[in-house]
């Protein structure tokens, strides 16, 4: 288990680097919204190996809730530039 967390650790550094290479604002909130994800699991396997259901709720509320947000605010700002672009 501990295995698995060191690889998604790693793995997190994909979207980080995708968000630093892409010119549109679009790309950037997406790598965003797949770091939250992937840090939401990560507390969610932390939770199971130390056997507390606290943090796990914590987990849950960010894969639940954050990501909602996030993509709000990515459709307002591509609504705002294609009324730019008229």
């Amino acid at each position: 288990m501990t295995a698995f967390l060191v690889i998604m650790l790693l793995i997190l550094g994909i979207p980080l680097y995708a968000a630093w290479k892409g010119e549109h604002i679009w790309s950037k909130m997406l790598a965003f919204a797949s770091i939250a994800t992937k840090a939401a699991i990560m507390i969610l396997l932390v939770s199971v190996q130390r056997d507390d259901w606290m943090i796990g709720i914590v987990g849950v509320i960010i894969l639940s809730v954050g990501n909602g947000a996030l993509m709000l605010l990515a459709q307002i700002l591509r609504r705002l530039r294609d009324v730019a672009n008229l």
